[in-house]
């Protein structure tokens, strides 16, 4: 079986989360997509994020009812921050039967080459989705790196972060249930 690794903050997951990894399940020879929530990604600042069980709750909230796709927590147990080679041989050492692939923006590439063990990732293969202003890198032309069609989908967590600290509305932006959670619990405020 064939996992699409779809690792990020999600912070929060939102729809453009949800049409990727969908695209992927239904377009790519990709049998299920985890969402690896990361509690700390380390190109990221802490200062913005929900704490990761909150996170973790949301994807769980979003995806509950497809069986396409799973949540992953395997970073909560990992030493901080989370490094995505590190995650790789957990998972293959954890669940030898399966083959696990990346997804990744196509505005990952240009910093690829900064990676941990950017060269150990590549032979899992990159399954990358277009994103708005991605430069061409030497990567796009690589035999390990495959391009997948899908819409150019411009959301941002952070544009919906911003939404909700100004009392806009997020509706259509993330699902029903993970915009009904953020305002009873109050999330972004």
């Amino acid at each position: 079986m064939k996992i699409g690794l779809f690792f990020g903050s999600f912070n929060p997951i939102h729809i453009g989360h949800l049409i990727i990894a969908n695209i992927m399940v239904a377009t790519t020879d990709i049998d299920k997509v985890w969402f690896v929530v990361s509690p700390q990604n380390p190109f990221k600042k802490r200062d913005t994020l929900l704490p990761e069980f909150d996170r973790l709750d949301l994807v769980r909230q979003a995806i509950y009812d497809d069986f396409n796709l799973e949540v992953c927590d395997v970073e909560f147990h990992m030493p901080k921050p989370s490094y995505t080679v590190d995650t790789l041989a957990y998972l293959m050492d954890k669940h030898p039967s399966k083959e696990f692939k990346l997804i990744i923006g196509e505005d990952n590439l240009s910093h690829f080459h900064k990676w941990k063990n950017h060269e150990q990732i590549l032979e899992h293969n990159l399954y990358v989705y277009p994103r708005p202003n991605a430069k061409h890198t030497d990567f796009h032309g690589s035999s390990q790196v495959k391009m997948v069609d899908s819409p150019m989908i411009d959301i941002s967590a952070t544009f919906i972060r911003k939404c909700i600290k100004n009392n806009q509305s997020i509706k259509y932006l993330v699902p029903d249930i993970v915009l009904e959670i953020i305002a009873a619990k109050g999330f972004y405020k």
